[in-house]
Protein backbone atom coordinates (compact mmCIF):
# COMPACT_ATOMS: atom_id res chain seq x y z
CA UNK A 1 0.00 0.00 0.00
CA UNK A 2 1.46 3.58 -0.83
CA UNK A 3 1.34 6.36 1.31
CA UNK A 4 -1.40 8.02 -0.35
CA UNK A 5 -3.89 4.49 -0.34
CA UNK A 6 -5.30 5.32 2.86
CA UNK A 7 -7.45 8.23 4.15
CA UNK A 8 -4.95 10.06 6.61
CA UNK A 9 -1.70 9.37 4.58
CA UNK A 10 -0.94 12.69 3.75
CA UNK A 11 -0.53 13.71 7.35
CA UNK A 12 -0.75 10.60 9.39
CA UNK A 13 1.91 10.29 11.35
CA UNK A 14 0.77 13.39 13.07
CA UNK A 15 -2.50 11.80 14.53
CA UNK A 16 -3.55 9.23 17.02
CA UNK A 17 -6.69 8.15 15.62
CA UNK A 18 -7.86 7.53 12.49
CA UNK A 19 -10.86 9.79 11.07
CA UNK A 20 -14.50 8.89 12.08
CA UNK A 21 -16.60 7.92 8.76
CA UNK A 22 -19.05 10.44 9.38
CA UNK A 23 -16.46 13.09 9.07
CA UNK A 24 -14.83 11.51 6.32
CA UNK A 25 -18.02 11.65 4.53
CA UNK A 26 -18.81 15.40 5.35
CA UNK A 27 -15.14 17.05 4.59
CA UNK A 28 -15.06 14.55 1.52
CA UNK A 29 -15.74 16.51 -1.94
CA UNK A 30 -14.46 13.30 -4.44
CA UNK A 31 -17.75 12.82 -5.82
CA UNK A 32 -18.25 16.18 -6.94
CA UNK A 33 -14.85 17.94 -7.49
CA UNK A 34 -13.89 14.68 -9.89
CA UNK A 35 -15.38 17.00 -12.89
CA UNK A 36 -12.29 18.30 -12.33
CA UNK A 37 -9.94 16.04 -13.54
CA UNK A 38 -9.19 16.58 -16.85
CA UNK A 39 -8.21 20.69 -15.44
CA UNK A 40 -6.39 18.31 -12.67
CA UNK A 41 -3.95 16.29 -15.05
CA UNK A 42 -3.31 19.18 -17.25
CA UNK A 43 -2.38 21.65 -14.45
CA UNK A 44 -0.10 18.43 -13.35
CA UNK A 45 1.61 17.98 -16.29
CA UNK A 46 2.46 21.54 -16.56
CA UNK A 47 4.34 21.68 -13.34
CA UNK A 48 5.91 18.53 -13.89
CA UNK A 49 7.52 19.40 -17.13
CA UNK A 50 8.38 22.63 -15.58
CA UNK A 51 9.98 20.87 -12.31
CA UNK A 52 11.98 18.78 -14.96
CA UNK A 53 13.33 22.38 -17.15
CA UNK A 54 14.19 23.62 -13.34
CA UNK A 55 16.25 20.75 -12.14
CA UNK A 56 14.27 19.78 -9.56
CA UNK A 57 13.16 16.38 -10.65
CA UNK A 58 14.92 13.93 -13.41
CA UNK A 59 13.88 13.85 -16.84
CA UNK A 60 13.23 10.17 -15.99
CA UNK A 61 10.71 10.95 -13.29
CA UNK A 62 8.97 13.57 -16.11
CA UNK A 63 8.76 10.45 -18.50
CA UNK A 64 7.10 8.38 -16.07
CA UNK A 65 4.90 11.03 -14.79
CA UNK A 66 3.40 11.76 -18.23
CA UNK A 67 3.01 8.10 -18.68
CA UNK A 68 1.34 7.48 -15.40
CA UNK A 69 -0.71 10.17 -16.34
CA UNK A 70 -1.77 9.28 -19.79
CA UNK A 71 -2.63 5.60 -18.27
CA UNK A 72 -5.25 7.51 -15.60
CA UNK A 73 -6.62 9.85 -18.95
CA UNK A 74 -7.37 6.59 -20.39
CA UNK A 75 -8.74 4.89 -17.38
CA UNK A 76 -11.08 7.87 -16.55
CA UNK A 77 -12.68 8.30 -20.21
CA UNK A 78 -13.33 4.83 -19.91
CA UNK A 79 -14.83 4.57 -16.36
CA UNK A 80 -12.37 2.24 -15.11
CA UNK A 81 -11.29 4.23 -12.90
CA UNK A 82 -11.94 4.00 -9.04
CA UNK A 83 -12.88 6.75 -7.21
CA UNK A 84 -12.21 6.57 -3.64
CA UNK A 85 -14.44 8.38 -0.32
CA UNK A 86 -10.89 7.71 1.76
CA UNK A 87 -8.52 9.90 -0.60
CA UNK A 88 -10.93 12.91 -0.03
CA UNK A 89 -10.67 14.56 -3.59
CA UNK A 90 -9.91 14.35 -7.17
CA UNK A 91 -5.93 15.68 -6.64
CA UNK A 92 -5.45 12.54 -4.07
CA UNK A 93 -7.16 10.21 -5.83
CA UNK A 94 -5.19 10.88 -8.74
CA UNK A 95 -2.05 11.04 -7.14
CA UNK A 96 -3.03 7.99 -5.37
CA UNK A 97 -3.37 6.28 -8.59
CA UNK A 98 0.14 7.67 -10.50
CA UNK A 99 1.95 6.66 -7.23
CA UNK A 100 0.91 2.71 -7.46
CA UNK A 101 1.74 3.49 -11.21
CA UNK A 102 5.01 4.81 -11.53
CA UNK A 103 6.36 4.45 -7.87
CA UNK A 104 8.36 7.42 -6.17
CA UNK A 105 8.15 9.50 -9.40
CA UNK A 106 4.35 10.01 -8.54
CA UNK A 107 5.50 11.32 -4.81
CA UNK A 108 7.87 13.90 -6.40
CA UNK A 109 4.78 15.34 -8.72
CA UNK A 110 3.87 17.40 -5.71
CA UNK A 111 6.91 18.79 -5.36
CA UNK A 112 6.58 22.95 -4.44
CA UNK A 113 2.58 22.84 -4.75
CA UNK A 114 0.01 22.28 -2.34
CA UNK A 115 -3.09 21.17 -2.98
CA UNK A 116 -4.72 25.02 -1.75
CA UNK A 117 -2.77 26.30 -5.29
CA UNK A 118 -3.24 23.02 -6.95
CA UNK A 119 -7.24 23.17 -6.59
CA UNK A 120 -7.48 27.07 -7.51
CA UNK A 121 -5.41 26.10 -10.51
CA UNK A 122 -7.73 23.55 -11.45
CA UNK A 123 -11.33 25.63 -11.15
CA UNK A 124 -9.92 28.19 -13.11
CA UNK A 125 -9.20 25.98 -15.67
CA UNK A 126 -12.31 24.56 -16.02
CA UNK A 127 -14.09 27.52 -15.49
CA UNK A 128 -12.05 28.89 -18.65
CA UNK A 129 -12.97 25.47 -20.93
CA UNK A 130 -16.68 26.11 -19.59
CA UNK A 131 -16.66 30.19 -20.27
CA UNK A 132 -15.28 29.51 -23.66
CA UNK A 133 -18.44 27.22 -24.13
CA UNK A 134 -21.03 29.53 -22.92
CA UNK A 135 -19.85 32.23 -25.19
CA UNK A 136 -20.59 30.15 -28.14
CA UNK A 137 -24.20 29.15 -26.65
CA UNK A 138 -24.82 33.07 -26.30
CA UNK A 139 -23.82 33.70 -29.46
CA UNK A 140 -26.31 30.91 -30.84
CA UNK A 141 -28.87 32.29 -28.75
CA UNK A 142 -28.30 35.74 -30.65
CA UNK A 143 -28.53 33.96 -33.60
CA UNK A 144 -31.70 32.69 -33.31
CA UNK A 145 -33.13 36.07 -32.16
CA UNK A 146 -32.09 37.69 -34.84
CA UNK A 147 -33.46 35.43 -37.09
CA UNK A 148 -36.79 36.02 -35.41
CA UNK A 149 -36.50 39.39 -35.67
CA UNK A 150 -35.47 39.63 -39.42
CA UNK A 151 -38.70 37.38 -40.44
CA UNK A 152 -40.85 40.09 -38.20
CA UNK A 153 -39.44 43.28 -39.00
CA UNK A 154 -42.98 44.33 -40.42
CA UNK A 155 -45.17 43.11 -37.67
CA UNK A 156 -46.50 45.74 -35.58
CA UNK A 157 -47.04 45.08 -31.81
CA UNK A 158 -48.35 47.44 -28.93
CA UNK A 159 -44.60 48.21 -26.78
CA UNK A 160 -45.39 48.44 -23.13
CA UNK A 161 -44.45 50.35 -20.30
CA UNK A 162 -45.93 49.43 -16.67
CA UNK A 163 -47.77 46.50 -18.92
CA UNK A 164 -50.14 49.21 -20.01
CA UNK A 165 -50.23 49.26 -23.90
CA UNK A 166 -47.47 52.83 -24.82
CA UNK A 167 -46.47 52.86 -28.31
CA UNK A 168 -46.68 50.86 -31.45
CA UNK A 169 -43.33 48.95 -32.01
CA UNK A 170 -42.17 46.59 -34.57
CA UNK A 171 -41.67 42.80 -33.01
CA UNK A 172 -38.30 42.50 -34.72
CA UNK A 173 -37.27 45.81 -32.57
CA UNK A 174 -38.75 44.11 -29.42
CA UNK A 175 -36.66 41.06 -30.37
CA UNK A 176 -33.11 43.14 -30.74
CA UNK A 177 -33.54 44.23 -27.48
CA UNK A 178 -32.98 40.74 -26.00
CA UNK A 179 -29.99 40.38 -28.48
CA UNK A 180 -28.74 43.67 -26.51
CA UNK A 181 -29.11 41.78 -23.57
CA UNK A 182 -27.47 38.92 -24.25
CA UNK A 183 -24.57 40.96 -26.40
CA UNK A 184 -23.60 42.44 -23.26
CA UNK A 185 -23.53 39.04 -21.35
CA UNK A 186 -21.45 37.69 -24.08
CA UNK A 187 -18.79 41.18 -23.39
CA UNK A 188 -19.23 40.35 -19.56
CA UNK A 189 -18.23 36.60 -20.10
CA UNK A 190 -15.22 37.31 -22.50
CA UNK A 191 -14.10 39.85 -19.86
CA UNK A 192 -14.30 37.59 -16.46
CA UNK A 193 -12.52 34.94 -17.98
CA UNK A 194 -9.49 37.35 -18.42
CA UNK A 195 -9.21 37.45 -14.85
CA UNK A 196 -10.31 33.70 -14.43
CA UNK A 197 -7.79 32.70 -16.62
CA UNK A 198 -4.60 33.63 -14.27
CA UNK A 199 -1.91 30.91 -12.72
CA UNK A 200 -2.36 30.57 -8.96
CA UNK A 201 -0.10 27.33 -9.32
CA UNK A 202 3.42 27.81 -7.45
CA UNK A 203 2.14 29.95 -4.96
CA UNK A 204 2.06 26.52 -2.82
CA UNK A 205 0.29 26.54 0.16
CA UNK A 206 0.21 30.21 1.18
CA UNK A 207 4.35 31.67 1.33
CA UNK A 208 5.29 30.48 -1.75
CA UNK A 209 8.02 27.38 -1.71
CA UNK A 210 11.76 27.49 -1.58
CA UNK A 211 12.03 25.41 -5.18
CA UNK A 212 13.06 27.45 -8.37
CA UNK A 213 9.95 27.19 -9.63
CA UNK A 214 9.09 29.41 -13.04
CA UNK A 215 5.68 30.23 -12.63
CA UNK A 216 5.50 32.47 -16.16
CA UNK A 217 6.63 29.51 -18.09
CA UNK A 218 3.76 27.13 -16.25
CA UNK A 219 1.45 29.40 -16.99
CA UNK A 220 2.60 29.93 -20.94
CA UNK A 221 2.44 26.24 -20.98
CA UNK A 222 -1.58 26.11 -19.73
CA UNK A 223 -2.72 28.92 -22.13
CA UNK A 224 -2.86 31.45 -19.09
CA UNK A 225 -2.70 35.36 -19.38
CA UNK A 226 -1.14 35.88 -16.47
CA UNK A 227 0.21 34.64 -12.74
CA UNK A 228 -1.64 35.31 -9.56
CA UNK A 229 1.23 37.84 -8.11
CA UNK A 230 0.71 37.48 -4.27
CA UNK A 231 1.02 33.76 -2.54
CA UNK A 232 -1.46 34.26 0.24
CA UNK A 233 -4.47 35.91 -2.26
CA UNK A 234 -3.41 33.63 -5.47
CA UNK A 235 -4.82 30.06 -2.69
CA UNK A 236 -7.53 32.14 -0.99
CA UNK A 237 -9.03 34.47 -3.98
CA UNK A 238 -12.64 32.86 -5.17
CA UNK A 239 -13.12 36.36 -6.69
CA UNK A 240 -12.81 35.25 -10.13
CA UNK A 241 -15.69 32.24 -9.12
CA UNK A 242 -18.25 35.27 -7.65
CA UNK A 243 -17.66 37.26 -10.77
CA UNK A 244 -18.77 34.64 -13.44
CA UNK A 245 -21.84 33.32 -11.13
CA UNK A 246 -22.71 37.59 -10.91
CA UNK A 247 -22.25 37.43 -15.23
CA UNK A 248 -24.04 34.37 -14.86
CA UNK A 249 -26.70 35.84 -13.08
CA UNK A 250 -27.21 38.88 -14.98
CA UNK A 251 -27.57 35.85 -18.03
CA UNK A 252 -30.17 34.28 -16.19
CA UNK A 253 -32.14 37.46 -15.58
CA UNK A 254 -31.94 38.23 -19.33
CA UNK A 255 -33.64 34.55 -19.90
CA UNK A 256 -36.07 35.04 -17.04
CA UNK A 257 -37.12 38.44 -18.62
CA UNK A 258 -37.65 36.94 -22.07
CA UNK A 259 -39.16 34.10 -20.70
CA UNK A 260 -41.80 36.45 -18.30
CA UNK A 261 -42.92 37.84 -21.97
CA UNK A 262 -43.18 34.33 -23.98
CA UNK A 263 -45.75 33.46 -21.37
CA UNK A 264 -47.80 36.18 -20.94
CA UNK A 265 -47.78 35.97 -25.23
CA UNK A 266 -48.66 32.77 -25.66
CA UNK A 267 -51.85 33.23 -22.82
CA UNK A 268 -55.36 33.44 -24.49
CA UNK A 269 -55.28 36.27 -23.23
CA UNK A 270 -52.58 38.02 -25.48
CA UNK A 271 -52.65 35.39 -28.31
CA UNK A 272 -49.02 37.02 -29.68
CA UNK A 273 -47.58 34.08 -30.19
CA UNK A 274 -47.46 29.88 -30.17
CA UNK A 275 -43.79 27.77 -28.86
CA UNK A 276 -43.53 24.68 -30.74
CA UNK A 277 -45.36 21.26 -28.91
CA UNK A 278 -42.38 20.30 -27.94
CA UNK A 279 -41.66 22.88 -25.55
CA UNK A 280 -45.14 22.72 -24.04
CA UNK A 281 -46.78 20.04 -21.50
CA UNK A 282 -50.11 20.04 -21.30
CA UNK A 283 -52.55 19.47 -18.24
CA UNK A 284 -53.43 15.94 -16.11
CA UNK A 285 -56.97 17.24 -15.83
CA UNK A 286 -57.74 20.08 -18.64
CA UNK A 287 -57.00 18.73 -22.06
CA UNK A 288 -57.36 22.37 -23.77
CA UNK A 289 -54.38 23.23 -21.97
CA UNK A 290 -50.57 23.91 -23.49
CA UNK A 291 -48.80 25.12 -20.74
CA UNK A 292 -45.19 27.43 -21.12
CA UNK A 293 -43.20 25.15 -18.94
CA UNK A 294 -39.96 26.02 -20.43
CA UNK A 295 -39.29 29.41 -20.05
CA UNK A 296 -41.37 28.87 -16.68
CA UNK A 297 -39.03 26.68 -15.51
CA UNK A 298 -36.32 29.03 -16.70
CA UNK A 299 -37.76 31.72 -14.69
CA UNK A 300 -37.54 29.80 -11.79
CA UNK A 301 -34.14 28.41 -12.10
CA UNK A 302 -32.93 32.07 -12.36
CA UNK A 303 -33.54 32.10 -8.43
CA UNK A 304 -31.33 28.94 -8.39
CA UNK A 305 -28.67 30.78 -9.90
CA UNK A 306 -29.09 34.17 -8.05
CA UNK A 307 -28.83 31.65 -5.16
CA UNK A 308 -25.80 30.90 -5.81
CA UNK A 309 -24.24 34.11 -6.16
CA UNK A 310 -25.35 34.94 -2.75
CA UNK A 311 -24.16 31.66 -1.71
CA UNK A 312 -20.63 32.34 -2.87
CA UNK A 313 -20.27 35.57 -1.68
CA UNK A 314 -21.67 34.41 1.52
CA UNK A 315 -19.11 31.89 1.51
CA UNK A 316 -16.20 34.62 1.40
CA UNK A 317 -17.10 37.46 3.32
CA UNK A 318 -15.97 35.66 6.78
CA UNK A 319 -12.96 34.12 6.02
CA UNK A 320 -9.51 35.51 6.78
CA UNK A 321 -6.64 34.28 4.58
CA UNK A 322 -5.46 32.31 3.62
CA UNK A 323 -6.83 29.24 2.28
CA UNK A 324 -9.98 27.73 4.67
CA UNK A 325 -11.40 24.88 4.20
CA UNK A 326 -14.72 26.70 3.44
CA UNK A 327 -13.59 27.00 0.08
CA UNK A 328 -14.52 23.53 -0.62
CA UNK A 329 -18.00 24.58 -0.71
CA UNK A 330 -17.27 26.84 -3.77
CA UNK A 331 -17.64 24.07 -6.40
CA UNK A 332 -21.22 23.10 -5.89
CA UNK A 333 -22.99 26.40 -6.51
CA UNK A 334 -20.16 26.78 -9.02
CA UNK A 335 -20.93 23.75 -11.23
CA UNK A 336 -24.31 24.32 -10.51
CA UNK A 337 -24.62 27.63 -12.11
CA UNK A 338 -22.48 26.38 -15.12
CA UNK A 339 -24.70 23.37 -15.66
CA UNK A 340 -27.93 25.42 -15.26
CA UNK A 341 -26.67 27.94 -17.83
CA UNK A 342 -25.51 25.99 -20.54
CA UNK A 343 -28.68 23.82 -20.33
CA UNK A 344 -30.81 26.96 -20.16
CA UNK A 345 -28.82 28.72 -23.01
CA UNK A 346 -29.31 25.81 -25.44
CA UNK A 347 -32.89 25.05 -25.07
CA UNK A 348 -33.78 28.68 -25.55
CA UNK A 349 -31.60 29.14 -28.92
CA UNK A 350 -33.52 25.79 -30.03
CA UNK A 351 -36.99 27.26 -28.75
CA UNK A 352 -36.62 30.57 -30.32
CA UNK A 353 -36.71 29.00 -33.45
CA UNK A 354 -39.73 27.44 -33.03
CA UNK A 355 -41.89 30.39 -32.22
CA UNK A 356 -44.61 31.36 -34.57
CA UNK A 357 -45.64 34.69 -34.48
CA UNK A 358 -49.56 35.96 -34.42
CA UNK A 359 -49.29 39.52 -36.44
CA UNK A 360 -52.89 39.89 -36.54
CA UNK A 361 -53.11 40.03 -32.72
CA UNK A 362 -50.46 42.06 -32.27
CA UNK A 363 -51.83 44.82 -34.01
CA UNK A 364 -55.27 44.42 -33.10
CA UNK A 365 -53.59 44.53 -29.07
CA UNK A 366 -51.57 47.94 -30.30
CA UNK A 367 -55.36 49.16 -32.07
CA UNK A 368 -56.67 49.25 -28.22
CA UNK A 369 -54.77 51.39 -25.87
CA UNK A 370 -54.15 54.52 -28.05
CA UNK A 371 -50.72 53.61 -28.72
CA UNK A 372 -50.30 56.64 -31.55
CA UNK A 373 -51.41 59.37 -28.63
CA UNK A 374 -47.57 60.60 -28.46
CA UNK A 375 -47.67 60.47 -32.37
CA UNK A 376 -50.49 63.22 -32.29
CA UNK A 377 -48.87 64.75 -29.66
CA UNK A 378 -45.71 64.96 -31.95
CA UNK A 379 -48.12 66.18 -34.67
CA UNK A 380 -49.38 68.95 -33.03
CA UNK A 381 -45.70 70.74 -32.54
CA UNK A 382 -44.36 70.06 -35.86
CA UNK A 383 -47.57 72.51 -36.33
CA UNK A 384 -46.18 74.84 -33.68
CA UNK A 385 -47.68 73.93 -30.20
CA UNK A 386 -45.53 73.98 -27.64
CA UNK A 387 -45.02 69.51 -26.12
CA UNK A 388 -47.23 70.39 -22.57
CA UNK A 389 -49.95 72.13 -24.55
CA UNK A 390 -50.18 69.10 -27.04
CA UNK A 391 -49.96 66.91 -24.41
CA UNK A 392 -53.17 68.54 -22.97
CA UNK A 393 -55.01 68.43 -26.12
CA UNK A 394 -54.32 64.96 -26.77
CA UNK A 395 -55.40 63.99 -23.64
CA UNK A 396 -59.27 65.45 -24.21
CA UNK A 397 -58.87 64.04 -27.46
CA UNK A 398 -58.24 60.34 -25.99
CA UNK A 399 -61.27 61.08 -23.43
CA UNK A 400 -63.48 61.47 -26.03
CA UNK A 401 -62.76 58.37 -28.23
CA UNK A 402 -62.62 56.63 -24.91
CA UNK A 403 -66.17 58.18 -24.41
CA UNK A 404 -67.09 56.55 -28.03
CA UNK A 405 -65.46 53.84 -28.14
CA UNK A 406 -63.09 54.51 -31.04
CA UNK A 407 -59.43 54.89 -31.68
CA UNK A 408 -58.14 58.33 -32.33
CA UNK A 409 -57.41 57.20 -35.49
CA UNK A 410 -61.32 56.50 -36.12
CA UNK A 411 -62.86 60.20 -34.93
CA UNK A 412 -63.55 62.38 -37.87
CA UNK A 413 -61.27 64.91 -38.73
CA UNK A 414 -64.05 67.69 -37.97
CA UNK A 415 -64.20 65.66 -34.53
CA UNK A 416 -60.40 66.39 -34.06
CA UNK A 417 -59.75 69.93 -35.35
CA UNK A 418 -62.58 70.74 -32.41
CA UNK A 419 -59.45 70.51 -30.35
CA UNK A 420 -56.76 72.27 -32.46
CA UNK A 421 -57.92 74.03 -35.66
CA UNK A 422 -54.25 72.86 -36.82
CA UNK A 423 -54.92 69.46 -37.29
CA UNK A 424 -55.67 68.66 -40.84
CA UNK A 425 -56.41 65.48 -42.77
CA UNK A 426 -52.59 64.77 -42.99
CA UNK A 427 -52.91 63.76 -39.11
CA UNK A 428 -54.37 60.15 -40.28
CA UNK A 429 -50.90 59.22 -41.60
CA UNK A 430 -49.49 60.14 -38.44
CA UNK A 431 -51.67 58.34 -36.10
CA UNK A 432 -51.59 54.84 -38.04
CA UNK A 433 -49.54 52.06 -36.78
CA UNK A 434 -47.29 51.95 -39.78
CA UNK A 435 -47.21 55.84 -39.61
CA UNK A 436 -45.81 55.94 -36.18
CA UNK A 437 -43.30 53.15 -36.33
CA UNK A 438 -41.74 54.66 -39.88
CA UNK A 439 -41.79 57.67 -38.14
CA UNK A 440 -39.24 56.62 -35.68
CA UNK A 441 -36.57 56.85 -38.01
CA UNK A 442 -33.61 57.78 -35.56
CA UNK A 443 -30.68 55.29 -34.18
CA UNK A 444 -32.20 52.93 -32.02
CA UNK A 445 -35.55 53.65 -33.01
CA UNK A 446 -38.03 51.32 -34.35
CA UNK A 447 -38.64 51.98 -37.61
CA UNK A 448 -38.11 49.32 -39.68
CA UNK A 449 -35.50 50.66 -41.83
CA UNK A 450 -33.45 51.20 -38.42
CA UNK A 451 -34.04 47.54 -37.21
CA UNK A 452 -33.03 45.91 -40.50
CA UNK A 453 -30.00 48.24 -40.23
CA UNK A 454 -29.45 46.67 -36.86
CA UNK A 455 -29.78 43.37 -37.72
CA UNK A 456 -26.99 43.94 -39.96
CA UNK A 457 -25.24 45.35 -37.33
CA UNK A 458 -25.38 42.40 -35.28
CA UNK A 459 -24.61 40.03 -38.02
CA UNK A 460 -21.36 41.53 -38.66
CA UNK A 461 -20.62 41.50 -34.73
CA UNK A 462 -21.05 37.47 -34.73
CA UNK A 463 -19.66 36.44 -37.88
Amino acid sequence: MSQLDHKSAAWSALFSEPMSDLVKRYTASVFFDKRLWQADLAGSLAHAAMLARQGVIADADLAAIRQGLAQIRSEIESGAFEWKLDLEDVHLNIEARLTQLVGDAGKRLHTGRSRNDQVATDVRLWLRGEIDLIVVLLADLQQALLTLAEQNVDVVMPGFTHLQVAQPVSFGHHMLAYVEMFARDHERMLDVRKRVNRLPLGAAALAGTTYPLDREWVARELGMEGVCQNSLDAVSDRDFAIEFAAAASLVMVHVSRFSEELILWMSQNFGFIRIADRFTTGSSIMPQKKNPDVPELARGKTGRVVGHLVALITLMKGQPLAYNKDNQEDKEPLFDTVDTLKDTLRIFAEMAGGITVMPEAMEKAARKGYATATDLADYLVKKGLPFRDAHEVVAHAVKAATAQGVDLGELPLAALQQFNPAIAQDVFEALSLRGSLNARNTLGGTAPAQVRAQIARHKARLQ
